[in-house]
């Protein structure tokens, strides 16, 4: 039965979250369980896409990405398909009327990291960003809304804004490993990967504007969803208050991380904030 391939392919997407990322994990937990399942297939196949780009340097990195953006189309235009993560996914985009455009500007932003190295504009980046953040925090944002397109309007741009925020904080976190291993550099404000307390500041000061903006469309979610996107807004601008108080040496130098037990008191701090209404 068909339905059983497709509990098994949401059971995948969601082992996929759970094993790559603790942190979105815990915050897809903190959603209505209505939505959760449609938010782990979106992540698995951002996962999947990721990783062909990132992780695969003994393979074939272009013709994975080839072949994978053939079967996404063959899923999307028979509604099915044997890879697992792509069934779900395909299945939460006609579910949520998911725009294509959106799913053509990640496919374009993980393809430019084939081979593109260095951003020096900032179109460029932003550019980059729109495609890798932005448009997947727009397809999260068509599960939270359930069709209201009034409301998915009136949230895109706050929902823009938190996509970019998450993304800076993770480049300016990976700034180590994207330099040394991927040999790529994401910022245009810094040369080379080489980051200064000028240039870190800017940075810094650029994530800032991002959550205070995204913060506003927080407030405005439907209930389903605001509880977990809150609870990551929290973690990730911990890490940034963590990234802001470390030395640009020390950034070029360690990836810098959330301990566990911290992410439990986050957890905590953002369920009291919620109940008590202080979003």
């Amino acid at each position: 039965m068909k339905q059983i391939f497709d509990k098994l392919s949401y059971q995948c997407s969601h082992k996929v979250t759970s094993l790559y990322s603790t942190s979105f994990s815990l915050a897809v937990k903190m959603l209505s369980p209505k939505i959760q399942k449609d938010i782990y297939a979106i992540y698995g196949f951002v996962r999947f896409a990721d990783e062909i780009v990132d992780t695969f340097h003994e393979y074939d990195k272009e013709l994975l990405l080839d072949e994978f953006e053939e079967d996404l189309a063959k899923a999307l235009d028979r509604r099915l398909s044997m890879n697992p993560i792509l069934n779900s996914f395909q299945e939460v985009v006609h579910k949520n009327n998911i725009d294509a455009d959106l799913i053509d500007h990640f496919m374009k932003s993980m393809r430019a990291d084939l081979n593109k190295q260095e951003y020096k504009s900032v179109e460029e980046y932003e550019e980059y960003i729109y495609g890798s953040a932005d448009v997947v925090g727009l397809m999260c944002l068509k599960v939270f809304v359930q069709g209201d397109q009034k409301r998915y309007d009136e949230l895109k741009e706050p929902a823009m804004k938190l996509g970019s925020a998450f993304q800076k904080v993770n480049f300016l976190r990976d700034l180590k490993d994207d330099t040394e291993n991927l040999h790529r550099s994401y910022f245009p404000h810094i040369k080379g990967g080489i980051i200064d307390s000028e240039s870190k500041a800017l940075i810094i000061e650029e994530i800032n504007k991002d959550f205070e903006e995204a913060y506003v469309g927080i407030q405005k979610l439907p209930i389903e969803a605001k509880f977990g996107v809150y609870t990551a807004f929290i973690y990730y601008r911990k890490l940034l208050r963590k990234l802001t108080v470390t030395k640009a040496s020390e950034i070029r130098e360690k990836r810098i991380r959330i301990s566990n037990p911290m992410k439990m008191v986050l957890l905590t701090k953002s369920f009291v904030n919620y109940k008590l209404n202080l979003l």
